[in-house]
């Protein structure tokens, strides 16, 4: 799986030494300069963890994490700051970080903290996750089963996979690109259309067995996402 990673620093020193030692263990890294373009971000890639600095400019790290917290309650969290106070630390994982650390750090301190973060989340994940709810449809993630309130829907292997991968991650929109890597891998030779297509058959599956709303949105220009339903 390639672990992408978002940095999120305004200071470029310490983004570049974040990058060169977290590249050197194979981790893929995309950059950010403040809160609101790590937003942005976010909303264009599906990251497995964030480093975010607390003291920045416009939006500080505080005010990043509420907000990735409302869309993401899984995605692991790494706060640096340079202050040493208890209150500063309690208050970030008040609001979701899941680790702090404090500047001037070792790098293998880092890499150990973002390794140990990277482990739980997978931990999590398959624990957590044997079940996926949404309105009338039920995925048993252990069963490769989905059902329409009673209805069994019988998907593909590969349908099944991103059916769960829009599940799991319910704000996010991707493009081909990344659900041809995600779901195909790497060595994927075939056309791009082939996500189009699998995306056209899960929709008519959960039609016919009852579905009451179109579950996959296309976002236009972009790809898609699971869809917003008003409670």
């Amino acid at each position: 799986m390639d672990t992408k990673i978002l940095i999120v620093d305004d200071e470029w020193n310490m983004r570049n030494l974040i990058r060169i030692h977290l590249s050197k263990q194979g981790y893929n890294i995309v950059e950010a300069v403040n809160g609101k373009e790590a937003l942005k971000e976010m909303k264009c890639h599906s990251f497995q963890l964030i480093i975010l600095d607390v003291m920045m400019p416009e939006m500080d790290g505080w005010e990043v994490c509420e907000e990735i917290r409302k869309e993401n309650l899984a995605l692991p969290i790494l706060m640096l700051t340079a202050r040493t106070e208890t209150t500063d630390k309690v208050k970030g994982l008040d609001i979701g970080a899941d680790d702090y650390l404090t500047k001037p750090f070792k790098p293998e301190e880092l890499i150990a903290r973002v390794n140990a973060l990277l482990r739980r989340a997978v931990v999590n994940q398959t624990t957590q996750t044997k079940q996926l709810h949404f309105h009338e449809l039920k995925m048993d993630v252990d069963d490769h089963k989905v059902f329409v309130q009673d209805n069994p829907v019988h998907l593909t292997p590969k349908e099944f996979e991103l059916l769960k991968l829009l599940l799991l991650n319910p704000k996010q929109v991707f493009n081909r690109d990344q659900l041809l890597l995600k779901i195909w891998g790497v060595d994927f030779l075939g056309d791009e259309r082939t996500v189009d297509s699998h995306i056209k058959s899960i929709r008519l599956k959960l039609k016919k067995e009852g579905l009451s709303f179109t579950i996959i949105e296309t976002v236009w220009g972009v790809g898609y996402k699971l869809k917003e339903i008003d409670t």
